[in-house]
Order: structure tokens, then sequence, then C-alpha cells
């Protein structure tokens, strides 16, 4: 099983009675995507001993490292910044039983936890950030190193890129690859400076340098939360958060740029907001999870050009916050810059951080966080204030 650090779907109902009793263990392949019942995998049934989890369970990722199944998530009150938030990495053999590898608490809120297997070492970032629940206040970026088994080193700064998150790591043909940004502290000030989107290369997990020589930043404006795939020509194909805003509007950019050409993006802007992108290949296939918006339009951008920015992203916000949400499977046109609705995840209310493990024929192994499936369905900012579990599926892809 391989981390892709990217992937996922659900299966819409008319296909789910035709696959009854039909799963790929039976040798019979699905007819298009499915997604089998959501297994909760946190608050864990048999809770790991040294694991005390809070109300929301959110933040994660997963990935194995030498035969074992890693997540790393975050634990606090609720969705928003807390001094009592903490980072729990778990292992696990077979993605049932659960051990404690590390609890991280700093008194300040900790997200965006990203576990990197690479060259034989387990290595775990994190972004540390302020405990004001009104504000987005990055500090910076820590890491820490397995060391043994259940025991992970003192977390320490990472240096390179000050006030830097980090969104997306993954190996790609030997060489690790990371994709985050620094500005964030900018998000919501349309008169702040530009965010910049970094995407960097590593040999040992460790040392970081830029994928383009001497050209750290891919991207300056609204965009922050990144992720991206090559395709088979060695061009670049990516999907950008622009909650900030810029000259291709609000909401999302779809980006590419070409082999031998990789620090100029192209992009196009996308009116939609796919929070928390997650971008994987399946074949020749792009596909892009993300949040998805449940208006008509389903667009975060609401065209209101009268009013003047500052405006704009104040209404835009509020009205996305008080709609309700999905996490969602897309297609990415990789030619027209574009993104079509595939399907949706298991999720509500609060939803859409979403990891994945190639099971290669047997489908992807998808771990997600929601607001509990059998309970209301709620406006995005309501649901933010309540449970949330953490779920693992296993995904069919034709």
């Amino acid at each position: 099983m391989r981390s892709i650090s990217s992937l996922t779907p659900v299966l819409p109902a008319a296909a789910l009675s035709l696959l009854a009793g039909c799963g790929a263990e039976d040798g019979i392949a699905p007819l298009g995507p499915a997604v089998a019942e959501p297994v909760q995998v946190v608050p864990f049934s048999a809770p790991p001993e040294g694991v005390v989890t809070q109300q929301a369970n959110n933040n994660l990722d997963v990935v194995v490292h030498e035969g074992r199944y890693f997540l790393a998530f975050r634990t606090a009150p609720n969705h928003f910044a807390s001094d009592k938030a903490e980072i729990y990495v778990v292992s696990s053999d077979d993605q049932e039983r659960w051990t404690l590898e590390a609890r991280i608490a700093r008194g300040t809120d900790l997200r965006e936890p990203r576990l990197l297997s690479h060259g034989g070492a387990l290595v775990l970032y994190f972004a540390v950030l302020g405990e004001d629940p009104t504000k987005f206040e990055p500090q910076g970026t820590m890491f820490a190193v397995r060391e043994a088994p259940g025991r992970f080193s003192e977390p320490v700064w990472w240096t390179e890129e000050p006030g830097f998150i980090p969104w997306r790591l993954k190996v790609i043909d030997g060489v690790a690859y990371m994709i985050g940004y620094a500005g964030g502290e900018n998000i919501y000030e349309v008169d702040g400076e530009p965010i910049q989107v970094k995407w960097l290369k590593s040999r040992d997990g460790l040392a970081w340098e830029p994928v383009v020589p001497g050209q750290p930043t891919v991207q300056r404006g609204g965009g922050s939360e990144t992720d991206f795939v090559f395709q088979d020509d060695g061009s670049v194909v990516a999907v950008t958060r622009n909650e900030a805003g810029d000259e291709l509007g609000w909401g999302s950019k779809i980006c590419r740029a070409d082999p031998g050409r990789l620090g100029e993006w192209k992009c196009a802007g996308d009116k939609r907001k796919f929070d928390s992108p997650l971008v994987f290949r399946r074949g020749a296939d792009i596909y892009l999870i993300g949040r998805r918006n449940l208006t008509e339009t389903g667009n975060f951008d609401l065209d209101l050009d009268e009013l003047p920015p500052r405006q704009q992203a104040e209404k835009y916000l509020v009205d996305y916050s008080f709609e309700r949400k999905r996490c969602a499977l897309w297609k990415v046109d990789p030619d027209a810059l574009a993104v079509s609705f595939v399907l949706d995840l298991p999720s509500r209310g609060d939803t859409c951080f979403a990891s994945a493990l190639d099971d290669g024929e047997r489908g992807v192994t998808v771990y997600n966080y929601t607001s509990p499936l059998d309970g209301e369905d709620q406006d995005w900012i309501l649901a933010q204030g309540g449970p949330t579990i953490i779920y693992r599926a296993t995904l069919h892809l034709p």
C-alpha cells in the first residue's frame, strides 16, 4: 500500500444497490466510483493508552511506514483556534487497534499535521498558530522525527521558511515534495501583503530546496492551500484555495505549468472554493477532493463587484459560513483548467480534510473527518462548534 497524500469519493445510491454483495474482494470491479460504509476511527472504540480525545477531531494525515499505518490528527474543544488543541500520532498494523506514538501540546493552537515517510525515516510536520478563536495567526512550522516505536523526538522549529504552513507532503519517484504557503496572516486582510505559495523538494525529508532553482515561490496573491500532481509529460497541474481573493476573483485557482517551465504557473479562476484540496491521479485522470458549498451555484464569489474589495470579501465569507457543506470528489481538466463535480463523500456539517492510501487494485483507503453522519445537517459555522469524527472508508475507482 502506498501513501498518496491525495485520493478519494462516494457512491450514488443506485450504484450501491448494484454493488451489494459484489465487492473487490469478490473479484468483481465496481461499475463506477464507489465507497464502502465508513468505519469510525476517532473517537476510538478502544482508546489507545495515553490518548484522550476531545469533542472535535479533524485535521489529519495518514501514511504507511515500515509496514505500519500511522495516523496524525488534531483534537480540540471545537474547530476554532484553542490553547487546548493537541496533536496525536497513533499507529496500527491493522487499522483497528492503535497505539500511541506521540502527543504534542503547546498551550496554543496546532493544525495541519503532515507525515512524511521517506528514506527509512518518518517525520511529522505541523503548523503552530495562535489561541484567539476569531483570528488566524500562523507562527510557523515545527517538526519531530520518529526515533523508536512509540517515541518521537521533541519538536523543534523549522526555520527555513518563517511563518510557513505546510499543506501537502508526498514522495514522487524517490523525491520528497512539500507545498505550502507563507503570509497566511493576510488571508482575511484584503489590503495585506500577497500570500506566497512555496514549492520545495528534499532528498532526506529534513533539508529542503526550491523545486525550481532560485524560485521557492510559484504563486503570489490570494491563494493558500495548494496541492499538485505531475502528468506523464512532466507538466504540473495544481488546485489552490483562493480565499483572500486577487485579480482572478475569489474562490479557487486551477493551474498548470509546462515541462521545463515549472516556475511559470498559468492559472484560471473558479468561483467555487475547494477548501482543503487533495489532488491525485488515477491513470491519466486527475481528481480533486475538496469542500462543496450546498447552494444552487456552489460559488464562493457572488459577483458583487459593485462593492469595494473588503466588503466583498466579508460578504462572501459570511454567506459561505452560513451554508451547508459536503466533502466532494471533483475531476480536473488540465487543458481547460476547469473542475467538474463527480460525487459526495460521506460528510455533512463541518467536514473535509482528507488523506488517503492507495491499495492498488483493491481501491483506496480514505481517511476524512465530518460532523456525525446521523446528526443534524447544520450550516458550516454552527457545525464548527460541535463534535466531529474521523472515519476511514474503502473507495473503489474504475
